[in-house]
């Protein structure tokens, strides 16, 4: 069973989510509204997800969704 891996940073209001381990070589992009997708760099596959100025019940966690092989995750 895959692990999925929390981070709250409060004092900086930054969530990071990762699905998979972070790794030395990785790719961000800005996907709007302060949602950050965590790219491998080299397969170009997303391993996490940060969301800038979270705070404990964020509504963006509502309509964030993940796809990966073709199963979409939300």
């Amino acid at each position: 069973m895959a692990q999925v891996k929390v981070f709250y940073e409060p004092e900086m209001e930054l969530l990071t989510v990762f699905w998979q381990s972070p790794r030395t070589n990785q790719l961000c992009t800005e996907l709007g509204d302060g949602v950050i997708l965590i790219k491998d760099a080299d397969s170009g596959e997303p391993i996490g997800m940060e969301l800038l100025s979270y705070k404990p019940g964020d509504a963006r966690f509502d309509s964030v969704t993940v796809e990966i092989g073709g199963t979409q995750y939300a």
